[in-house]
């Protein structure tokens, strides 16, 4: 009854941050798996792989959520994803198969500098105009290769890689709105080819109770997943209401707590 609480309010909290930051919520679902699920029986010498690959499987189904909002805005540059997607996919992919044969201990300090390291951005903000004149697509070979670094580094944190890639795609000369929903877009294929890497290299894995499909756990991905697309379009009512640079501030500063307990534990 405690994990199952602990996954509703879990992804309650991770879908208003979703509609909040345009984030999918992955530092947040993945140290609270990291916390429930040895109480569950889950191995300790896996159980950061089943949260990372768990909180990428959610993200999959928020990142759908989020990629149709941004389309019917005209904030999705569909050219540049073609070309980015594959990139995205094939690093997550290849991240999964990496943490599998990583420690847990190095996943948490892996998990923990990223959101310290996020948060740092976060407080610094972002200095490029919102209304910035569009620009030509980025060449391909370099969508390739960025993609596949930011789809390697999203896999072995479990996030959907919206921290990395509007930073990048903003760089590129790309108005911040279409950076951002080119990047919402983008964590479709981090989510679905991460997860699908870490329930493929966790086949035969023991040390996981319940259903479950190799590092993925069922009852986790339902609870975390319902919850969060409950609450995510309450997230996104609350971003049009209350002032953006506080929300941020304290998103950060929630991130620089998460990302120290990580580090300490």
């Amino acid at each position: 009854m405690e994990s199952l609480l602990i996954f509703a309010l879990t992804g309650a909290a991770a879908g208003v941050l979703a509609g909040l930051f345009g984030v999918g919520g992955g530092l947040i679902m993945v140290p609270a798996l990291a916390f429930v699920l040895p109480r569950q029986g889950v191995a300790p010498e896996i159980v950061m792989q089943v949260a990372i690959g768990t909180s990428l499987a959610v993200i999959g189904l928020t990142s759908i959520s989020s990629t149709r909002a941004h389309h019917a805005r005209g904030g999705v540059r569909w050219d540049v994803l073609r070309a980015f997607a594959p990139g995205l996919a094939l690093g997550a992919l290849a991240g999964a198969f990496v943490a599998h044969g990583l420690k847990g201990r190095t996943l948490e300090i892996i998990v923990g500098s990223g959101a310290l390291l996020i948060a740092v951005q976060m407080l610094r903000g972002n200095s490029t105009p919102a209304s910035a004149p569009p620009a030509p697509a980025p060449p391909k070979p370099e969508l390739l290769l960025v993609g596949g670094l930011i789809g390697l580094l999203s896999a072995l944190v479990g996030i959907g890689g919206g921290s990395l890639s509007v930073p990048y795609l903003a760089a590129r000369r790309l108005p911040m709105a279409q950076a951002v929903g080119t990047s919402a877009a983008g964590g479709i294929p981090i989510a679905w080819a991460g997860a699908a890497g870490f329930a493929i290299s966790g086949f035969g894995v023991v040390g996981q109770p319940g259903w479950h499909l190799g590092y993925l756990s069922g009852a986790a991905f339902l609870g975390l997943a319902l919850f969060s697309v409950l609450t995510a379009p309450l997230g996104a009512r609350l971003a049009h209401r209350l002032p953006a640079a506080q929300l941020k501030r304290g998103f950060a500063l929630l991130l620089v707590l998460v990302g120290t307990l990580m580090l300490l534990r």
